[in-house]
C-alpha cells in the first residue's frame, strides 16, 4: 500500500466482487458513460487481476472507493512489451489530493510484479491537465499520436510511455526549463526551445478544450495537427505547464539515445 499527502487514503489491488462493482460504478459516473458498451464487466476485471493485468483502487479510511485504474499486458508492433493502463479515474471530490499518483504507483507495482519495465496509456491531447500529470509529475513521455484511437471520430490520443525502472531521467534537464510567456496568438505554432536542447520545440495550446462557440473554434484541431507532426518527426513530449488561465505549453525534444520507441 502507498501513502499520499493525506493519510486517509490507501491503495490496493481490487479482488472482491463488491470492490470491482464499485469500481465500475465510479468509472461510469465520472466519465458519464451510460451506454452498456462503454461500461465495465466485473468478470473481466477479476480475470485481468489473475492474468497479467491490474485493477487497483484507492479507498478512504471509511472504505469508500474514490480512485480506480485498470490495465493489462500489452505488446506493440515492434515487439516492445509493457503494461497497458486502459483507464484511471478519480472521484471529482478527491481530485488534486494525490489519489491519481497513488493509482499510478499501485499500477507500477503490479506491472513490475508481472515483469514489465514500462507502462503505457493514452490521453486526449485537449486535456492539458492530464498532460502535465503525465510528463511533469510522473516523468513519462509522449511517444506517439494516433488518430481515431477508439475507431470513431473525436478520439485522437497521445500515447504515453513510462519507464518504471529507470535510475536516472534523461529528460530531467529539459523538464525543468522555464517556458516562455506564450499566449493565445501562439496556439498551435511550434517555436524553438534552445534551452531544452537542439531541436527542442515549445507548442502552446488552449488550457482547456475549445468549444464550438469559442473565438478560435479550430485552435484545438491546429494544436492536434502540430502534435502529430512533432511526434511523427521522432520527438517525444516531456513537459506540459500552464502559462496562464488560457494557455498551456508542451515541450517536445528529440528522443534520447537508448530510450524505447
Amino acid at each position: 500500500m502507498h501513502e499520499a499527502s493525506e493519510p486517509r487514503y490507501h491503495s490496493s489491488t481490487l479482488r472482491t466482487h463488491a470492490d470491482l462493482h464499485a469500481a465500475g460504478v465510479l468509472y461510469a459516473r465520472v466519465f458519464g458513460y451510460d451506454s452498456p458498451d462503454l461500461q465495465l464487466n466485473t468478470n473481466l476485471l477479476s480475470a485481468l487481476v489473475r492474468n497479467g493485468g491490474s485493477a487497483v483502487g484507492v479507498h478512504t479510511a471509511d472504505g469508500s472507493l474514490v480512485g480506480f485504474a485498470y490495465g493489462f499486458a500489452g505488446r506493440d508492433e515492434q515487439g516492445a512489451e509493457f503494461h497497458y493502463s486502459q483507464a484511471a479515474v478519480v472521484d471529482p471530490a478527491h481530485q488534486g489530493t494525490g489519489v491519481g499518483r497513488m493509482l499510478k504507483q499501485a499500477q507500477r507495482e503490479v506491472a513490475l510484479g508481472w515483469g514489465h519495465g514500462h507502462m503505457r496509456w493514452t490521453f486526449d491531447p485537449s486535456l492539458t491537465r492530464n498532460a502535465h500529470f503525465n510528463f511533469s509529475t510522473l516523468g513519462a513521455e509522449g511517444i506517439g499520436y494516433v488518430a481515431d484511437y477508439y475507431a470513431r471520430p473525436g478520439t485522437d490520443r497521445v500515447v504515453v510511455d513510462w519507464a518504471l525502472e529507470r535510475s536516472a531521467d534523461p529528460y530531467a534537464g529539459a523538464r525543468s526549463v522555464t517556458p516562455p510567456a506564450l499566449g493565445e496568438q501562439d496556439w498551435g505554432r511550434p517555436l524553438p526551445a534552445p534551452d531544452a536542447g537542439c531541436g527542442a520545440i515549445w507548442l502552446a495550446a488552449p488550457a482547456r478544450a475549445c468549444a464550438a462557440d469559442d473565438e478560435q473554434p479550430d485552435a484545438d484541431a491546429v494544436v492536434r495537427s502540430a502534435l502529430h507532426r512533432l511526434l511523427a518527426d521522432g520527438r517525444v513530449l516531456v513537459a506540459s505547464r500552464l502559462v496562464d488561465e488560457t494557455t498551456a505549453v508542451h515541450l517536445a525534444v528529440h528522443r534520447h539515445d537508448g530510450e524505447s520507441a
